[in-house]
């Protein structure tokens, strides 16, 4: 079967349409990892009756315990059907073991160093390729933190990145027992016996997540961690980034702060970049982590000013500048926090 990329072996997994909308679904396997079993499946949504003509391109990442459904579900709801009923061309990938994504054979040891360092960059050049033209990209949580270390890594070439937004999106929340050596090692001990994360038996969503992504984030969060890996300091990289960032926290998110989504926002490089919090002082329902992006209020009040930050990321954004203010008051009463 010839490839759908001359970059890589791309199969064309299905094309179907969906009421308004096409969906393509492309199964990519460029061997650049060191587990050469890994396979992603990217869907490219679009308006059925362009003929093929397609928009400013749009990536869209999943959090954890996710999916492609996050973003667009069977009946053609959600922000990524949103973005392509309004022209763009919306590209959602899944990673390893979520969707239609296989599990690869070594999915246990997974980490968000993998993502970052091998997945994203094909992920970036492939869309690269099929549209001619860099893309904005959209994170939600782990999507958003995998985006935030294949930047601070220098994964992603600047010239494939259009514009970055990061929503419920933080590494700084400090979690004290952690910093005691015995617990974290106790606790370290105990993950390995196990493959992976139920999503489902802790209701946190559909998917399952690798064990390597949990003995990761205790290495981050421990006493001496750091946002990075052997030899990479993604955190300090995040100095050197510029291009436009919104960073968007919602008021009643408990799982990532406000403080620490900010926190990350100021680690950012960029010139052009602003921050935005979803609550009822600036004008929004008090959002919480999957709400800000997945709701009825979402659709009204997230998802226009998502549209227009696509089609102009340096123009204001409505609530940004107020939200900034009310968080820097907020962080002078914060807990001492480190990274």
């Amino acid at each position: 079967m010839q490839s759908s990329s001359a970059l890589f072996p791309v199969a064309l997994q299905s094309a179907e349409r969906r009421g308004d909308l096409s969906e393509d679904v492309y199964r990519i396997k460029a061997g650049n990892s060191p587990d050469p079993s890994v396979e992603l499946a990217v869907t490219r949504l679009g308006l059925a009756d362009h003929g093929g003509v397609h928009g400013i391109p749009v990536i869209l990442l999943h959090g954890s315990f996710s999916n492609r459904r996050f973003w667009f579900s069977p009946k053609g709801i959600g922000l990524g059907a949103f973005l392509a009923r309004a022209g763009f061309d919306v590209w959602i990938p899944e990673m390893r073991g979520h969707g239609l994504s296989p599990r690869n054979r070594q999915w246990r040891q997974n980490r968000v160093a993998d993502y970052a360092r091998y997945d994203l960059p094909v992920i970036a050049a492939f869309v690269h390729e099929q549209a001619g033209r860099a893309a904005h990209w959209i994170g939600h949580s782990l999507g958003g933190t995998t985006l935030t270390a294949a930047l601070g890594g220098a994964y992603l070439p600047s010239e494939q990145v259009a514009s970055v937004a990061l929503f419920g999106t933080q590494i700084s929340r400090v979690y004290w027992p952690l910093k005691v050596p015995t617990v974290e090692w106790g606790a370290r001990l105990l993950l390995k016996r196990f493959a992976h994360i139920s999503g489902s038996r802790l209701k946190r969503g559909p998917e399952d997540e690798p064990i390597g992504l949990a003995l990761e984030s205790m290495r981050w969060h421990g006493l001496f961690g750091r946002f990075g890996e052997k030899g990479k300091d993604w955190w300090a990289g995040l100095t050197e980034v510029d291009v436009p960032l919104l960073a968007v926290a919602g008021a009643g998110d408990l799982q990532d702060p406000v403080w620490a989504c900010r926190k990350l926002f100021e680690q950012y490089g960029a010139e052009r970049k602003q921050f935005l919090c979803l609550g009822r002082e600036q004008g929004f329902d008090a959002f919480g982590h999957v709400d800000m992006l997945v709701s009825k209020a979402a659709q009204t009040q997230v998802w226009p000013l998502i549209e227009g930050w696509l089609r102009d990321p340096v123009a204001p954004v409505r609530g940004a500048e107020l939200a900034a203010s009310l968080t820097e008051q907020s962080q002078m009463t914060a807990p001492p926090r480190t990274v």
